[in-house]
């Protein structure tokens, strides 16, 4: 039921969004106006913007006046005058207002700039909530307070601070790397991340070592058997992938490095040794569940366990906290309310019995350096949570799925502990020739789930992860003989430090205290949209572009991308929102520098004939070989024997540690026109050769030179327009299959690919030629404008007409051909249908025929059982289909107006006409 007045005055209230509005309407009901400003309604323009008689004052290089208090020259954005216009018309008609916008930064600010736009006359209320329930904002309508000044100072001095950032430093990457590129306080900082990570893997050289794997099996209990693997040879430890250095080398000489031959000769002279239990040591086990999500927690979970990017994550986030389902997903606090704690801990002994709960509430502090904001962590809405089962049918898709982790992991966090015990033991063998060797195991076994029951947190990949803890050994005492059953000998390389994934990224942000977590969604689509990052999987690749952009800031504003300096400044930034520091005093010192000799960020980049553009957007691979970024992408290069330089275009499917000097000859011999050479066609005895391309190598054949034309009559009349030159014929040109190398190629394979697309006969019913071609998707047949994919490159030759026929005669689907099933289970208990697990577009899944459920994170496609295939698709029939809305037509741009604005003559002056450009030099 929705809140009604008890008497008869209007209250105007305002918040971000329009979902938002229409849901707290529904609480509010009579007596309030629920109006959306849709975000910021003010902003500082883009100087070239500024009115005529502004561009050569003091507001002209940034909108900023840097020399009078950094006061900042504000413009109602040209999307939002209509908006503005509607809320000081109901605004006249209130009785009060209220400004319901989020409580943080950025929700303080967009508050004031509404004070400032609309100029009430009627008492003013500043609203805060952090959920969107009946009762939260029952409390939050008789708990107002003012505007808080000094979180609008921090917002402003961000604003302002990444303004001088990003209009000093992106047109110096202008001038010396390239047009349209972007220098950011947060944005370069993660970027230097990322590369520097690319620079241990191209400096790393992988070692090769072997160990020795065992099947043991106790004497009374043959069937127990379990592995172990070698530790150490006559009491010196044998070495393993974490013994070596990124150089490929031994971090300690006195260890067993063991080589194919050793490890296969070791293998043979143990084999047939007697093997007994040497120690045993066995110690209780004990793990406590994660703490609540934050923002930075919540992004990091969704990336590992859901595959969504932190965008698309904050983006469903915001949907569910606008609609009332989660409290506000933009916090650091892992605190939660008593009535959540409460809430959770009900839940947990009601749902998994009342020994999974423990004796008082836990109670968790937050790891990240600059934590502030008074919120809660986030959580499902409400003093009582509603279960996944209660909300599905009001939530679908992302919208559940993103639902059910934050009440898995906000209910889990008040749960007892997961008890159980570890138990580690040393084998001893006495090989023939009287080696001693040792092997060991450990394992976990879980006596009492706990927090288990309900949700288990994600992780990241890491180096030498020994994953063995989680298996369960049986029982042994010191002493007992044991059988041995086989024994391996396997050889393994050293892997360089994994890539950063957004997860991983977004943690060494927080960890290292730079920037918010709020905005680490908007820096990763920033660094992506700039062509400073592409994903490759889950993982993050550098571009070379980033590769020239870092080492420019690095070396000519190291200050800039310092991870403690830029973590300093976010400390300074929370001293402001405290109070604690002044807001002008401390950009005065940013940006002039200060008497203790530290220099400020103006000037820095005055000087720009110090950066040599070249040098910066050069890296070094040995042997004479660079990699350059040129205007039009990177490019390899040599200085050949006669002097002159040697060039070749890099392909965007190679990555930056995948770019050794071998790689870089090889793309140099196929570049130019020549290419490399693989023999003539001998029907046509054009050459063919193989290059490389931009999108990869391809073969192609060399045409002759067309003969030249004839000269024109000495007499003949000057034609007005010069004819133009007849097209010759177009040489044939083929991408190589994934499953072939440049180098490896032969003039069969190229021909092969050169007669294609091939004609694999007609249609019987319709006459129309279906052909087998392969093209920047995948292989695909087509028959006239009908496409359908083919699973395999290879069917482009074998592919018979009964078999396209078939493939034409199944419905159409998007995306990719149909793969055969990886595992059939048996019938479904519901359905009757057969269940398999199949490869889907967004990974594997299992199905009924009628019914399609996506395995989750800890289901194996290899290991899944039919009962578990059955609950996943019993899940998916109780949240019913997804809904489709009705796509929108786009709405139509409105003609920019240019008009004059009046002359800031205060703080924070409202303009009173802009233009609708935005700057684009910022994080």
């Amino acid at each position: 039921m929705a809140t009604t007045s008890s008497d008869s005055r209007r209250r105007l209230v305002i918040v971000e969004s329009p979902a938002k509005a229409k849901t707290i309407a529904g609480y509010l009901g009579e007596g309030y106006d629920v109006e959306a400003s849709v975000g910021h309604i003010r902003d500082l323009p883009q100087p070239s913007e500024l009115p005529t008689d502004m561009k050569k004052g003091p507001f002209g290089k940034f909108a900023v006046d840097v020399e009078h208090g950094f006061e900042p020259y504000y413009v109602v954005d040209p999307d939002k005058k209509k908006k503005v216009a509607e809320l000081r018309r109901l605004l006249k008609d209130a009785d009060e207002l209220y400004l319901a916008t989020d409580e943080d930064r950025e929700g303080e600010a967009i508050a004031w700039h509404l004070l400032e736009a609309l100029q009430p006359k009627v008492p003013v209320h500043r609203m805060v909530f952090h959920e969107i329930t009946r009762e939260a904002l029952q409390r939050a309508l008789t708990n107002t307070r003012d505007l808080d000044d000094r979180l609008v100072d921090a917002q402003e001095t961000r604003r302002i601070l990444d303004r001088l950032y990003g209009y000093e430093l992106s047109p110096v990457l202008w001038r010396k790397i390239r047009q349209g590129l972007s220098a950011g306080r947060v944005q370069s900082v993660a970027t230097r991340l990322v590369v520097e990570r690319e620079r241990e893997r191209m400096a790393f050289r992988s070692a090769s070592y072997w160990d020795l794997t065992g099947t043991f099996a106790p004497e009374a209990d043959a069937e127990a058997q379990f592995a172990a693997r070698l530790r150490s040879v006559d009491g010196t430890r044998v070495a393993t992938g974490g013994d070596f250095d990124d150089r490929g080398q031994l971090k300690t000489a006195n260890l067993v490095h063991l080589d194919q031959p050793a490890a296969v000769a070791l293998r043979e002279a143990l084999v047939e040794a007697p093997v007994q239990v040497s120690s045993v040591d066995e110690k209780p086990y004990t793990r406590r569940p994660a703490a609540p999500f934050t923002t930075s927690t919540l992004q990091q979970e969704a990336s590992r366990k859901l595959r969504f990017t932190a965008r698309h994550t904050m983006r469903v986030a915001q949907s569910l906290y606008e609609n009332g389902f989660i409290t506000y997903m933009r916090t650091d606090s892992t605190v939660l309310s008593s009535e959540a704690l409460g809430a959770a801990r009900s839940q947990a002994a009601e749902l998994y019995g009342p020994e999974y709960v423990p004796a008082s509430p836990r109670l968790y502090a937050s790891k990240s350096k600059n934590a502030q904001e008074a919120h809660e962590a986030v959580r499902p809405a409400g003093d009582r949570f509603r279960t996944p089962a209660q909300v599905s049918g009001q939530l679908r898709g992302d919208d559940f799925r993103l639902y059910e982790l934050i009440w898995k992991r906000t209910v889990a966090s008040q749960m007892a502990d997961a008890r159980g015990s570890t138990a580690s033991v040393r084998l001893q063998a006495t090989a023939t020739d009287g080696r001693v060797a040792e092997f060991g195991a450990s394992g976990t076994v879980i006596t009492f789930r706990g927090f288990l029951a309900a949700y288990e947190e994600g992780r990241d990949e890491q180096r030498g992860e020994d994953r063995d803890a989680e298996r369960r050994l049986p029982a042994m005492s010191v002493g007992d003989a044991l059988g041995t059953r086989g024994i391996e000998a396997d050889g393994h390389e050293t892997s360089p430090p994994p890539r950063f994934t957004e997860a991983s990224l977004v943690k060494a942000l927080e960890e290292r205290g730079i920037g918010r977590p709020s905005t680490y969604a908007s820096t990763i689509s920033t660094i992506s949209d700039r062509g400073y990052v592409t994903t490759r999987g889950n993982a993050l690749v550098p571009s070379w572009l980033a590769f020239a952009v870092t080492r420019l800031l690095e070396e000519h504003f190291p200050r800039l991308v310092d991870y403690d300096f830029t973590a300093a400044m976010e400390g300074d930034l929370d001293k402001i929102a405290g109070g604690d520091q002044d807001r002008v005093e401390w950009l005065q010192r940013f940006y002039f520098g200060d008497q203790q000799g530290i220099e400020g960020l103006k000037g820095l980049a005055d000087d720009l004939d110090e950066i040599d553009a070249r040098q910066v957007s050069t890296v070094e691979l040995g042997e004479g070989v660079v990699v350059r970024v040129g205007r039009y992408g990177p490019y390899v290069e040599v200085t050949g024997d006669d002097g002159q330089p040697q060039r070749a275009t890099v392909p965007d499917d190679i990555a930056p540690d995948e770019m050794t000097v071998e790689k870089a000859r090889e793309l140099l011999t196929m570049s130019g026109d020549e290419g490399r050479t693989l023999g003539d066609d001998p029907v046509t005895g054009h050459q063919i050769v193989v290059k490389a391309g931009r999108y990869g190598p391809y073969v192609t054949e060399l045409l002759p030179e067309p003969p030249p034309e004839p000269e024109p009559p000495a007499d003949a009349k000057p034609k007005k327009k010069a004819a133009k030159k007849a097209a010759g014929p177009k040489p044939r040109t083929a991408s190589l299959f994934k499953d072939m190398s440049p180098e490896s190629v032969t003039l069969d394979d190229a021909l092969r690919l050169l007669s294609l697309p091939r004609v694999v006969g007609a249609d019987p019913q319709t006459g129309d030629e279906i052909t087998a071609q392969n093209g920047r998707y995948g292989p695909y047949l087509k028959k006239g404008t009908d496409s359908r994919s083919l699973v395999a490159e290879d069917q482009l030759f074998t592919v018979t007409l009964d078999e396209a026929l078939k493939i034409y005669a199944e419905p159409k689907r998007r995306g990719r051909a149909a793969q055969p099933p990886l595992k059939e289970l048996g019938p479904d208990p519901v359905s009757g249908g057969q269940v398999s697990v199949k490869d889907g577009r967004f990974g594997p899944y299992v199905t009924d025929g009628e019914v399609n459920a996506t395995l989750r994170k800890d289901d194996d496609p290899d290991t899944i059982t039919i009962e578990r295939a059955a609950e996943l698709l019993a899940d998916k029939r109780a949240r019913g289909p997804v809904k489709k809305t009705a796509k929108r037509a786009p709405a139509k741009k409105a003609a920019a107006k240019k008009t004059t604005a009046k002359k800031a003559t205060t703080k924070k002056t409202v303009a009173k006409k802009t233009t609708t450009k935005k700057a684009t030099a910022e994080r």
